[in-house]
């Protein structure tokens, strides 16, 4: 039996598990994906940045892992996945605190 042909049976057997695993690969995807839009951006700029895609990334991408381990019952993988999500949205947070300053600053300037 081919490998897409095992695949498959093992999809129609199994759907609850081919949902969990494709959420799996879904979240390590998206999280994946801030690399290339780091890299892509600092090319870009032709020096190293941190774009706030990247971060956007790392916490939809983190969340999306956090459910598929939370799913598989693995209290090390919730652990590990879980911490840095308090980071990430912690970025965010002092990204648009920045902002929010930098426009209070303009009107008041202008």
């Amino acid at each position: 039996m081919g490998l897409m042909t095992h695949w498959y049976a093992l999809a129609v057997q199994h759907p609850y598990d081919t949902t969990w695993t494709a959420i799996g690969f879904l979240g390590q995807g998206v999280f994946g994906a801030r690399f290339l839009i780091q890299w892509l951006r600092s090319e870009a700029e032709g020096r190293s940045v941190i774009p706030i895609a990247f971060w956007y990334c790392s916490l939809v991408g983190g969340l999306i892992s956090l459910a598929y381990v939370i799913h598989l019952q693995s209290v090390p993988l919730v652990m590990g996945q879980s911490a840095p999500l308090l980071i990430y949205a912690r970025n965010l947070f002092l990204i648009f605190r920045e902002r929010a300053a930098l426009r209070r600053a303009a009107r008041q300037g202008s």
